[in-house]
This record gives C-alpha cells, structure tokens and sequence, in this order.
C-alpha cells in the first residue's frame, strides 16, 4: 500500500511549533470588519494554537 500523501490544504494552513502543538490563524478576520468591535479585530491577529481535539486531527494531514 503506498504511503498516504500530506494535504496540501493543510500545509499552508497550520504548521507545528517546537513543542508539537498546531498553530493556525485566528478565524473572522476577512471581510465585514467594519460590523465587528475593535477588540474582536486586535485579538484575531496573528495566530492562535489549536486546541487539542483539533490539533490531532490536523496532525493527521500534516504526517500524511
């Protein structure tokens, strides 16, 4: 059986830090920005680290 392939989606997505935990971008960031607060804004920059159940599914794809 040949090895199962790394999700190309998931590569330019998520990639892991030096610990194994996923890190992701933070969701809600790209349009109608000007109905959502400021704080809702500053607190979605940059990136955020999955939570568990999430990340082992993530860790799936990027193993292959």
């Amino acid at each position: 059986m040949p090895k199962m392939k790394t999700k190309s989606a998931a590569k330019k997505r998520f990639r892991l830090t030096g610990t194994g935990k996923v890190r992701g971008n933070v969701a809600n960031k790209r349009h109608m920005l000007r109905n959502k607060p400021q704080q809702m804004k500053r607190q979605a920059r940059g990136t955020m680290i999955l939570c568990d159940s999430d990340a082992r599914i993530v860790k799936l794809y990027l193993h292959g």
